[in-house]
């Protein structure tokens, strides 16, 4: 496996691994931020941890403090890294509609944010998902999505992987990582 391809299996991996913790914890969560630090260097930091970290792995994600409520892009574009931090992810919880559903929204040019969210979140062929988003500071990203209920049988939820998911929100993190 060449070099790019194994930093975008590893931030791939990483993001399965950010979806399946928050899986954990249920639904309903606000979104949750994560720094992607070297597993070595923060073992160095925090021997302590030695018992919960596994060195095989050479990134470990690390939970930040609640983003601010609000808006999310506003929010992102304060944030700034220290160098030991060579990535980030985010996972928030969002709606996702069928194609051509487009029709049965309000406006984008006349529609608020806000008119749009409850719009989505009404609609009857919504799906509720869960969208994890990471990327390196070299430009590898990855996205994993959890649709909820929207496997075969309606409790069963279905995962989606592609780097070309989100490609706003790719972005927007590949921001918060710049000098």
């Amino acid at each position: 496996m060449a070099a790019n391809e194994a930093r975008q299996a590893g931030v791939a991996a990483l993001a399965r691994e950010i979806e399946e913790f928050m899986a954990a914890g249920g639904w309903d969560q606000p979104p949750q931020l994560f720094a992607l630090v070297p597993t070595a260097a923060l073992l160095d930091e925090q021997p302590e941890l030695a018992g919960q970290l596994d060195r095989a792995n050479p990134l470990t994600p690390v939970a930040q403090e609640a983003l601010p409520e609000g808006d999310l892009a506003e929010a992102l574009g304060r944030i700034a890294w220290p160098d030991l931090v060579i990535g980030c992810a985010l996972a928030q919880e969002i709606i996702v509609l069928p194609p051509g559903s487009e029709s049965e929204l309000p406006d984008v040019a006349e529609a608020d944010a806000d008119s749009l969210r409850r719009a989505a979140a009404d609609h009857p062929q919504r799906t509720e998902a869960r969208l994890v988003a990471a990327v390196l500071r070299d430009g590898e990203g990855a996205c994993v999505m959890r649709l909820r209920g929207a496997g075969t049988d309606e409790t069963i939820d279905e995962i989606v992987e592609s780097p070309d998911l989100a490609p706003n929100l790719v972005e927007a993190l590949k921001a918060t990582l710049l000098p």
